[in-house]
């Protein structure tokens, strides 16, 4: 499970709308590749790219990016990811839990 796909070779471009994060009672559960999901890792849900997908989240508002890898589904279609607890701080959108994102391949 530690395989890594550029979403560039799955033919995706990139997309845009609206971010959300995992909260911290998702911390130990088993995510839909099989993984534990880890609140401090760099990991992501989408709906439909591949697991070990790498992509990059840009918070519209600043610029400011960070690189995450797919480990897990989205089911809800209002929001493009839900990003860990770690990428969401490190994109600044903790204190109001959804934010405007920009997707692209990393």
């Amino acid at each position: 499970m530690t395989m890594r796909a550029s979403a560039e070779e799955n033919g995706w471009a990139g997309e845009s709308g609206v971010a959300s994060f995992y909260g911290r009672a998702h911390q130990g559960r088993r995510t839909a590749w099989g993984t534990r999901f880890d609140q401090a890792a760099m990991t992501a849900a989408h709906p439909w790219l591949p697991f070990g997908t790498r992509v990059r989240v840009t918070l519209q508002e600043s610029g400011d990016t960070v690189l995450v890898t797919i480990t897990d589904r989205l089911p809800a279609r209002s929001r493009v990811i839900d990003v860990s607890l770690a990428a969401a701080r490190a994109l600044g959108f903790t204190g109001r839990g959804l934010a405007q994102v920009s997707l692209s391949p990393g």
